[in-house]
């Protein structure tokens, strides 16, 4: 039985190569050589294949969701590169050296190919090029800056993803009473909005996706409670805290989406929580947290909203 991609029900994603493989040797010979010698070395290395780069383990366990029906593709990933076609060559044959079910890529020598991810459905676009991911944002796409340096991945299935909340599930209205009235008019304003939903942010899409890969997972874990073991797993880590905290569950609740875990910290620092909670892949919209999960979790910059403006 042929199996099916609706880009309107699929997760799709965007991957640059820089994302999902480690490129900083020829990136070196770019800028220090130009670019007609890293053509002469793609070339040269084109059967040397790319090591895993930050995102690898969070797009090799997404591919692999794909096991879960047999009907319909669950999960596209699109290399999304400033390559262009020949020397997009060994990306191609580094994703098929690492077993990774990926067949369809856009390569546009020099420029960005962001521009495709609505024609494609994508719900993000991951790179290591922070100006391709900001002018993405600025557009109203949904990407994240890849920060840091990949981590070995055990190569199991489980995946367990985690999100800050405002500036990346939500949008940052509230985050912006912070920056102007500080935390008592915030606390202040969060109580009495707490039945009030926030507005969708920039990662809310992708977590619809995600959610209904879970309800899949629901109706396997019904049907062989005894012997389904459950694959993903989300988390919310955000500096809110109590009474703020209800409206961020209020809010997801009314979004029509869920998520497994919160950690509502209060401002306390997220990295030493992630290290123990060791998800895939953490998405916030600030730098600052973003470095310090970075040093032990692959991390995801969205530059969304007021505090991301330049």
């Amino acid at each position: 039985m042929a199996v099916e991609l609706d880009l309107e029900r699929a997760l799709v994603i965007g991957v640059a190569s820089s994302a999902l493989f480690d490129l900083e040797e020829s990136d070196a010979v770019f800028r220090e050589q130009g670019e007609e010698r890293y053509r002469e070395y793609q070339r040269d290395h084109l059967d040397d294949f790319l090591e895993p780069g930050v995102a690898f383990p969070f797009i090799r366990r997404l591919l692999d969701l794909n096991d879960l029906s047999d009907r319909e593709r669950l999960v596209e990933v699109v290399i999304l590169s400033r390559n262009d076609p020949e020397t997009g060559m060994r990306v191609m044959r580094s994703v098929a050296s690492h077993g990774l079910d990926i067949t369809r890529a856009i390569f546009m020598q020099g420029r960005s190919p962001y521009r495709f991810m609505r024609p494609l459905r994508m719900s993000l676009f991951l790179s290591a090029n922070e100006a391709d991911v900001r002018e993405a944002i600025s557009l109203g796409f949904a990407a994240g800056h890849v920060v840091g340096h990949a981590v070995p991945d055990d190569g199991d299935m489980d995946l367990r993803i985690a999100f800050d909340f405002d500036g990346v599930l939500a949008d940052d209205s509230a985050e912006r009473v912070f920056q102007s009235g500080g935390l008592e008019e915030y606390q202040e304003n969060e109580s009495a909005l707490a039945e009030v939903p926030l507005d969708r942010g920039p990662m809310a899409d992708f977590l619809e996706k995600i959610n209904r890969i879970q309800g899949i997972e629901d109706s396997k874990s019904v049907d062989d409670p005894q012997g389904y073991r459950r694959r993903v797993r989300v988390a919310v880590v955000t500096a809110r805290s109590a009474p703020a905290h209800e409206r961020a569950i209020n809010s997801i609740r009314q979004w029509g989406l869920s998520v497994n875990d919160a950690f509502f910290l209060g401002g306390l620092p997220k990295g030493p929580m992630l290290e123990v909670l060791q998800p895939h892949i953490f998405f916030d919209d600030q730098r600052r947290h973003v470095e310090g999960a970075a040093l032990s979790t692959p991390s995801v910059h969205i530059p969304f909203g007021a505090l991301n403006r330049e």
